[in-house]
């Protein structure tokens, strides 16, 4: 059975009135530290705060945005027609890279900054620029702006989520029928997001043209997916096999997964057991994920549920990271990570089980954070409950 595509939303791309906002925080942030203004070199932050959106290669592109006065787009000759109907900035323009003078230090002496804030610097580049400027302050001030995202931001996860969803929703329909017929992991996958990007694109392409928009997948299983990244292959799944297929779309440019193990053939107890477990494990996330929480105890409480079910040993990763503009992104439900939960933070909620030579198991919803709950807008999980999670041959 072909599942249904989700309602369409009345959702739109970011538009110019959100990324002077993102704008005039930078320049509250790089005021409070004394500095003259904010050099962006991180594709990501280039266009949370001006909304260019361009092919990533060796040629730098950065924004300046100084504290007072317009902000400055720098981009190679080759991206001028690109750059030219991005608002709210002027254009500065070098003509090759690497030329002879580095582009970043070019855009530096361009800003006429005397102390500024960049959010990454290629160690080389750090000597020269400190003969020409007072201060280099090498500090991220975008990234806790994104940390915490915008009712439009939220939106746009949302409906992202409902396109991972429906990228499972169509392995589960039809991987069965798939691999009667001598079908493989990669034919399970292109199949699956074959189906999904049609109707992602169908429903928003036109209205996100431009825009980062797509479907990110894997698929692997039996003893193979006791690897966590492990690559999908031609190997055909076989009855008694798990299966894990992770998905990630993105609309806008903003992130969602979902993710799911599902059985080829009989569940049998003993995966039961672990994929009870392992539900455990995310409901202990979302218990978790409130409010003033670290990021770290977020992460203990989680895996401490896999602990409880014996299953330390198979415990390869953290339970989760942040997402938004990049689909792995901080902060880090990890150990470490300090950072405090902020209601309108999300987060990935991965449980993993992985027994090398034997069998592998992971889920993965998105999370939410609201002031009073957690809101899950991947559904698949929910939906299907863990004896539905078969793949009947």
């Amino acid at each position: 059975m072909t599942p249904a595509s989700p309602s369409i939303r009345p959702v739109r791309p970011l538009g110019t009135d959100f990324r002077h906002v993102v704008r005039d925080q930078l320049r509250k942030s790089a005021a409070a530290r004394g500095l003259d203004g904010v050099l962006l070199l991180a594709p990501a932050n280039v266009f949370y705060a001006c909304g260019f959106n361009f092919s990533v290669n060796e040629r730098p592109i950065g924004l300046y945005v100084p504290v007072d006065g317009e902000a400055k787009l720098f981009v190679p000759l080759l991206e001028l027609e690109n750059a030219e109907p991005v608002e709210g900035v002027t254009l500065g323009i070098y003509e090759e890279f690497p030329g002879l003078v580095h582009p970043v230090v070019w855009m530096v002496c361009q800003s006429r900054a005397t102390r500024i804030a960049i959010d990454r610097l290629d160690a080389r580049q750090l000597a020269p620029l400190k003969t020409l400027i007072d201060d280099v302050l090498l500090d991220d001030l975008a990234a806790p702006l994104r940390f915490v995202k915008s009712p439009q931001e939220l939106e746009l996860t949302r409906v992202a989520a409902l396109y991972a969803d429906l990228c499972l929703a169509r392995l589960h329909a039809e991987a069965g029928s798939i691999i009667n017929q001598g079908g493989s992991e990669l034919d399970l996958l292109a199949d699956c997001t074959g189906f999904a990007l049609a109707a992602l694109k169908r429903d928003y392409g036109a209205s996100f043209a431009g825009t980062k928009l797509g479907i990110s997948a894997s698929v692997h299983s039996g003893p193979r997916a006791a690897l966590p990244h492990g690559a999908t292959s031609a190997r055909r799944p076989q009855p008694g096999d798990t299966l894990i297929s992770g998905i990630g779309c993105s609309l806008g440019g903003y992130h969602a997964e979902s993710g799911t193990t599902l059985i080829v053939g009989e569940i049998s107890p003993e995966q039961r057991r672990v994929m009870v477990a392992m539900e455990a494990c995310n409901d202990a996330a979302v218990g978790a994920l409130k409010p003033g929480a670290r990021c770290q105890d977020v992460n203990d409480a989680a895996l401490d549920a896999l602990k409880a079910a014996d299953l330390g040993d198979a415990i390869r990763h953290r339970i989760g990271h942040g997402m938004g503009l990049e689909g792995h992104e901080a902060p880090w439900l990890a150990p470490g990570d300090m950072t405090e939960v902020l209601p309108n933070m999300v987060f990935s909620n991965e449980p993993g089980v992985y027994r090398p030579g034997r069998d592998g198991y992971r889920t993965i919803n998105t999370m939410l954070v609201h002031a009073d709950h957690v809101e899950i807008p991947s559904r698949f999980l929910a939906d299907t409950t863990i004896d539905q999670r078969v793949i009947a041959l």
